[in-house]
């Protein structure tokens, strides 16, 4: 199979996210259906999450192997655990910090003074009669005094609330995990084609496509029943699916290991990240039925898919 064949079939087992994006586009949902397809998007992601640490733990552990059998192979080893370490902090408290001191400050900085409402003219000083006894006022000898208004409360910037992530950002983040993620899967193609194993690659392709439906239904599940425009709803298809098209052809170029560690690490962090502001917001719900059904139907959306692509010999 031609090397640009196999590029354009990465490109669309990635782009294949777009298939599940439109979710979010859903309008007149009803509270329960909202939390129902977010939850939905949690189980998917509970399991993208377990999945990628078994991907990510395979070079570790056959280095592991190495070191106990041959006694070789220490430096390798202790590399793959620090990027192991390094890639799930920088997805998990990395975001953390990220969301802190940037997006609040985004969110919650000054308005601008053009468009903005004009703060109140400060009232003037105003003339009043003093006078030490009643009888100065009566003769008309009490003499006009200056007194300055009361001090109005200055207009003041409130400060940013603790809040949870928007809708927009919690998807954003997500399309960011799953990018990160589908990069590995990328490569996981390249390298399959580039190795002669062409079938394998195949396979993985039509598995990966699949598995990239459910993750834009991932995407979309915070977003349902906002006001989303398709040019946002493209912008996340891109974050999400188009590091795949990327992978494959630095899988084919070259094989890297430690960058492949990496990127799985760094997107489970982002995985738990997410994974726990969304089940902030399934606290709060009511139907805890509602949410368990969710979170169920998710996870075996993403096992199922992922059979597919164990059934192919990956």
């Amino acid at each position: 199979m031609p090397t640009g064949t196999i590029v354009l079939l990465g490109a669309f087992a990635g782009l294949t996210i777009y298939l599940g994006l439109p979710v979010a586009r859903l309008k007149n949902a009803s509270p329960t259906f909202k939390i129902f397809l977010s939850m939905v998007a949690t189980g998917v992601l509970i399991f993208l999450f377990f999945d990628v640490i078994n991907q990510a733990s395979a070079p570790i552990n056959a280095a592991i192997g190495q070191v106990r059998d041959h006694h070789t192979g220490g430096g390798t080893l202790a590399a793959d655990i620090i990027l192991m370490a390094l890639g799930i902090g920088l997805g998990l408290i990395g975001l953390a910090y990220f969301n802190k001191y940037v997006m609040m400050r985004i969110r919650f900085g000054p308005r601008p003074e053009t468009g903005g409402t004009p703060a109140p003219a400060p009232a003037a000083p105003h003339l009043v009669l003093a006078a030490a006894n009643p009888a100065a006022l009566k003769a008309g000898t009490a003499k006009p005094t200056i007194v300055a208004p009361a001090p109005q409360a200055a207009a003041t910037v409130p400060a940013a609330p603790a809040q949870e992530l928007s809708p927009q950002m919690l998807a954003l983040i997500i399309a960011t995990g799953i990018g990160m993620h589908n990069f590995s899967e990328g490569l996981a193609i390249g390298q399959s084609a580039a190795a002669g194993e062409l079938s394998l690659a195949a396979v993985l392709i039509i598995g990966f496509a699949l598995h990239n439906m459910t993750e834009g239904f991932g995407i979309a599940g915070p977003l349902t029943g906002k006001t989303v425009s398709w040019k946002y709803l493209g912008l996340l298809g891109i974050i999400g699916g188009g590091p795949t098209f990327l992978g494959t052809i630095i899988g084919i170029a070259f094989h890297s290991t430690a960058l492949f560690i990496f990127c799985l690490a760094f997107a489970a962090g982002a995985i738990i990240y997410v994974v726990a502001e969304l089940l902030g917001v399934a606290k709060r719900a009511k139907a805890q039925e509602i949410v368990m059904l969710g979170l169920f139907i998710g996870f075996f959306l993403g096992y199922a898919t992922d059979l597919i692509v164990t059934f192919g010999g990956a």
